[in-house]
């Protein structure tokens, strides 16, 4: 089993979305994410200034190129925003001063800052209404994922048929208090036999019993497990940062922003990751890779090309 996980904001100590993110803080993490047994991931930045992703699409090419261990564990890139929906709740840690509706050629510079190493695209499908930047992105080979949205069924439906293919962290990127049946976790379950669903399991973003629940629902073949790691990751509690701005890391691993309600990314590891697909899920060892194996390359596999384990994009 060799774990990709989608979706790494940072780890041990550094963020992947900060200005000063340094080489050595770069190495540090993939060091730590390899001995914690994760064979790649996929870098995740977060939304800020258009600007700032570009610079930060750069300097982590420039650390792979630099760095042999930075290459082999960073297998590409996840944007995640600055296309959400920036109301109260849907943004969620993402400053909401920076989002944005899409828009070609703004996804354009970005893919040309990331050069060729965009692999997914987390956007709300609502800020993309005639569906020109998911159809950007899948003609470029790019994943495209529907989170931090209040999209309508229509608009979700909308989006599937453009290309849309993933669902980032369900149950998570909205408001902690939903109307009871028409709300943005039941229009993704009614689509869910049509995109592959990723799901944090570390019982804080989404309770076990629940999780339990989506993952019945959706079923194993097209679910994908990610830690959605910030810098915290493996430094316990105390002021941590993503994306450059302060989190609090409390006694029981939830990350926030100070004084807010909602999560600001996860502390998981890999490790307690399996561990709680085995005790509270009761997984076996063969779906556990599945779903943090498996399924995640097949989620970011180009029609010209299969995704090997490692995979270093040079």
């Amino acid at each position: 089993m060799k774990p990709f996980d989608l979706q790494v904001n940072g780890y041990a100590g550094a963020d992947f979305s900060a200005a000063d993110l340094s080489l050595e803080d770069c190495r540090r993490a993939c060091t730590a994410l390899a001995t914690d047994g994760v064979d790649a991931i996929l870098a995740t930045l977060i939304t800020d200034s258009i600007d700032a992703l570009v610079a930060a699409l750069k300097r982590l090419r420039s650390y792979r190129d630099a760095d042999v261990q930075i290459q082999r564990m960073i297998g590409g890139f996840h944007i995640e925003g600055p296309f959400l929906n920036p109301e109260p709740g849907y943004a969620g840690a993402h400053a909401t001063r920076w989002i944005r509706p899409a828009q070609p050629d703004v996804m354009t510079r970005l893919l040309d800052a990331g050069d060729g190493l965009v692999r997914l695209v987390t956007l709300a499908p609502e800020q993309d209404p005639a569906c020109r930047t998911i159809d950007l992105l899948v003609r470029h080979g790019v994943t495209v994922s529907a989170g931090h949205t209040d999209a309508t069924l229509p608009e979700l439906r909308r989006a599937i048929d453009a290309g849309l293919s993933m669902i980032t962290h369900l149950g998570n990127g909205c408001p902690v208090l939903l109307p009871r049946h028409d709300n943005i976790i039941q229009r993704m379950l009614a689509v869910a036999d049509q995109v592959r669903v990723c799901l944090i399991p570390d019982g804080i973003h989404v309770p076990f019993f629940a999780l339990r629940n989506y993952l019945e629902f959706v079923g194993i073949e097209r679910c994908i497990m990610v830690t959605d790691a910030i810098s915290a990751a493996r430094l316990g509690p105390g002021l941590h940062r993503l994306g450059g701005e302060p989190v609090e890391v409390d006694a029981s691993g939830a990350a926030r922003r100070p004084g807010a309600a909602n999560l600001a990314g996860s502390t998981l590891t890999m490790p307690r990751l399996r561990d709680h697909l085995a005790s509270e899920l009761g997984l076996g060892e063969q779906d556990i890779a599945r779903v943090v194996d498996i399924n995640p390359r097949a989620a970011l596999r180009r029609e010209d090309e299969v995704m090997s384990p490692g995979d270093a994009r040079r």
